[in-house]
């Protein structure tokens, strides 16, 4: 009798072990992808739901090594989100100020992908973390270590070779905002003014409020 039950044992392991071992080579190829970038620029849509709103916008997103970000908005035309390694940078066509917070302080729903800009270790960046496959594709999910009072899952949809095609962000009080990525270039010459926010004429720059 004890030998059947640790052959079923054995047999029940088995498959959990093997199913531990592809999610971990799953987690190792996205960090790895990653970690060899200096830099990546995308075509994005992002879509929010919430707060009485459904609202699709598109750009571009430029990221640099280490800790620079731009999404430059051409719907709508003209609105900026910068990370230029120090501040992080806001502005929307029409605004008579532009905001600025320290980068430190930034809770900002495309913040998660920050940490495509430093050393990636998704096993540490994203707390109760799992992933699944279906007929859509691979996805790592998990809530990102210091946004847990706002995010209530993070979910990347990645391919097999572990490339960031789409992301999806709930937060706590129902909405979420989906980025779905495309027409990627990876290790692309880019310049330092690609991340300095100039403020248009007229737009003064105010400090903005670090999150609650």
């Amino acid at each position: 009798m004890l030998r059947r039950v640790v052959l079923l044992a054995g047999v029940l392991l088995v498959p959990m072990f093997a199913q531990a071992q592809n999610a971990d080579a799953l987690l190792r190829r996205v960090d790895e992808h990653y970690n060899r970038l200096i830099s990546l620029q995308a075509r994005y849509t992002e879509h929010y739901m919430g707060m009485g709103l459904d609202r699709t916008e598109s750009g571009t997103l430029l990221l640099k090594k280490p800790g620079r970000m731009r999404w430059s908005y051409d719907q709508p035309e003209g609105k900026v989100f910068v990370l230029d390694g120090k501040f992080a940078w806001f502005y929307t066509p029409g605004d008579a100020q532009a905001q600025r917070l320290p980068a430190k302080q930034l809770d900002d729903l495309r913040s998660p992908l920050r940490f495509l800009l430093g050393r990636t270790q998704l096993k540490k960046e994203l707390g109760s973390l799992a992933i699944t496959n279906d007929t859509h594709g691979i996805h790592i999910a998990g809530v990102p270590l210091g946004m847990e009072q706002r995010v209530r899952r993070l979910t990347l949809d990645v391919t097999s070779a572990g490339e960031i095609q789409h992301m999806k962000i709930e937060e706590i009080d129902g909405a979420t905002t989906e980025f779905v990525f495309t027409q990627v270039k990876e290790n692309i010459p880019t310049r330092e003014a690609d991340f300095v926010f100039s403020p248009p004429a007229g737009v003064t720059v105010v400090e903005a409020l670090p999150p609650v």
